[in-house]
């Protein structure tokens, strides 16, 4: 290992800004708010992207120019899996009903409907990675690589800066 404690404090730094960039759940015990759908600061999709990419311009130092694009980026979907938030809190919902009232019919669809909405996000914070990571200079990929381990894992298997999202 090159250092191991500018590694530790790194990847501390990263997972404070990851977790304090991430949206909240959709229910009022998370966010304040009167239930799913409900949008405070704390959830907006622009304000989750302007704090996200003021932490990525720090680190990276980030140009004007992929300031705009990575806000873009990031407010498109954080806005797209936020839409599955409220999804999958029906779904869930649905899911709870039915282990209640033992139908294991339901339950497989509900579970399915859960399994293809937490693909579907997984595919978007992919998909925003990527599109951010392509914006990156040679040496702000370097940096970001070195930072992340050589590649992006999503905030569900390891350290994520880009993306936010679940």
């Amino acid at each position: 290992m090159k250092n191991p404690i500018l590694t530790a404090a790194a990847i501390a730094a990263l997972s404070v800004a990851g977790l304090t960039a991430q949206p909240r759940g959709d229910n009022s015990f998370h966010n304040g708010g009167t239930g799913p759908g409900t949008t405070t600061q704390a959830t907006d999709p622009a304000t989750l992207a302007a704090r996200q990419v003021t932490f990525l311009t720090q680190l990276l130092t980030l140009t004007i120019g992929q300031q705009t694009q990575a806000t873009t980026l990031f407010t498109a979907l954080i806005t797209a899996n936020q839409a599955l938030d409220t999804q999958e809190a029906t779904a869930r919902t649905a899911l709870i009903a039915a282990i209640k009232a033992n139908n294991t019919t339901t339950i497989t669809a509900q579970a399915t409907t859960l399994g293809n909405l937490e693909a579907q996000s997984i595919s978007n914070t992919a998909k925003a990675d990527a599109a951010f990571y392509a914006l990156l200079t040679a040496d702000q990929k370097t940096k970001l690589d070195a930072i992340n381990n050589g590649g992006f894992l999503g905030s569900e298997f390891g350290i994520h800066v880009p993306g936010g999202g679940h």
